[in-house]
């Protein structure tokens, strides 16, 4: 259950950071957007990883004993990608007057995500049941989503980049744990 937290907690960063610029955007209807926000965000993390728990169990039985250093590579990767991007993003000087439409959430939750699909497959190495983590994962963000966009309209110029890093971080810390196990 820790490691699962743990996972669940880094993935969200992605997630999290977003919903911080989001917050700026519409104080009229900040409730209903961190409502949105942790609906999206919170279902998109749960399900990309499942489709790398599932994929991940089919590839186990051809790679084996190689699949806990494909999972370090790709934690790894995807740990350091969070963290360049948080170095090396500029903060949006426009966030306070966007909106957010349907559209424009999907396509965030689906970008913000993609991570959580290589993180997934992981999960067959953590001898866990996948649908259960992907459960928890899809919560932990819903929770931080939500809570991102309402802490958003006074933090996230200085919080979201740390977070992303934080997150980043705490995937690569993974993904040693896993290639020494």
């Amino acid at each position: 259950m820790f490691e699962i937290t743990i996972l669940a907690i880094a993935l969200s960063m992605d997630a999290f950071a977003v919903s911080l610029t989001m917050g700026v955007s519409n104080p009229k209807k900040i409730q209903k957007l961190a409502l949105l926000a942790g609906l999206y965000f919170g279902l998109f993390q749960g399900l990309m990883p499942l489709f790398g728990y599932l994929g991940g169990v089919a590839l186990f039985s051809w790679i084996g004993g190689f699949a806990h250093w494909i999972a370090f590579i790709l934690l790894v990767i995807i740990g350091l990608k969070m963290i360049y991007e948080a170095v090396t993003s500029q903060p949006d000087k426009c966030a306070a007057s966007k909106t957010y439409s349907h559209y424009s959430l999907l396509l965030l939750a689906i970008a913000t995500s993609i991570d959580a699909l290589a993180a997934g497959f992981s999960l067959t190495l953590m001898n866990i049941n996948g649908i259960y983590a992907c459960i928890i994962i899809g919560i932990i963000t819903f929770l931080f989503s939500y809570t991102g966009v309402l802490m958003g309209r006074s933090t996230s110029v200085w919080l979201g980049n740390k977070a992303e890093i934080f997150g980043g971080v705490v995937l690569i810390l993974l993904g040693v744990k896993v290639s020494i196990v």
